[in-house]
């Protein structure tokens, strides 16, 4: 019943610092071949959550107990795949593409990036504001100043991603494979139909069936999107 327990009331995180996933996010970076599926988007939500720090410790966040619960749950699913991979266990199907292509020649670095982020904002986080919402005993609206200033930044490294990661100025002919790949997902999207499954969740946390087949749906659907953004694309 992967929706029970993945969603099961765990220790409140709640005030604890970022310092335990930053670690494990490191020690990834330094472990992972730098072309590595896996790695590439490791180093860009490294990125994000370093600077969700930042911002916490500047203040930025009117709750920054609410803040750093959320982002300890989000970056625990991301981690807890990991773990999961390296154990030979089937990680969720919305991870599932980046873990089986990591390693494939013929996906760029900007694919990488972008499927790593469609599984973890498409299926992660909306998973991670109702463990926030157990842990803190808050309502999904509590947290949606945090949420939408996460996705804000998200939105803006992304951005930055695209730039840092575009193999180069031919790939702004419509006819580019990858052009099309990239023009066919959106992360403002994605963010607005997490919150959304996150508000649903959390009405169905009292119909566990129904609760678990949602979240099975929600995890396919992301997954097929990542297939799609890797691709492998002709050189």
């Amino acid at each position: 019943m992967p929706y029970l327990e993945q969603s099961a009331p765990a220790p409140d995180t709640a005030g604890a610092p970022l310092d335990g996933v930053l670690g494990r996010m490191r020690a990834l970076d330094a472990a992972l071949p730098s072309r590595d599926g896996i790695a590439v988007f490791n180093r860009v939500y490294l990125a994000v959550t370093e600077e969700v720090g930042r911002r916490i410790d500047a203040g930025r966040f009117a709750d920054a107990r609410a803040a750093v619960t959320l982002d300890v749950r989000f970056a625990e699913r991301y981690l807890a795949a990991v773990d999961g991979a390296a154990s030979d266990r089937r990680p969720p199907a919305c991870w599932r593409p980046l873990f089986q292509l990591r390693r494939h020649p013929g996906v760029r670095p900007l694919q990488f990036a972008l499927a790593g982020i469609n599984a973890h904002i498409g299926h992660d986080l909306a998973l991670a504001v109702v463990d926030a919402c157990r842990s803190l005993g808050c309502e999904p609206a509590e947290l949606e100043d945090e949420f939408d200033r996460v996705g804000d930044l998200l939105v803006t490294l992304e951005e930055r991603i695209r730039e840092e990661l575009m193999p180069g100025p031919d790939l702004l002919q419509i006819a580019d494979p990858l052009t099309h790949l990239l023009g066919a997902w959106s992360l403002e999207r994605a963010r607005d139909a997490t919150w959304s499954a996150a508000r649903a969740l959390w009405a169905l946390r009292r119909l566990p069936d129904l609760a678990e087949e949602f979240t099975d749906r929600l995890d396919a659907a992301v997954g097929f999107a990542g297939r799609m953004l890797l691709t492998p694309l002709p050189d």
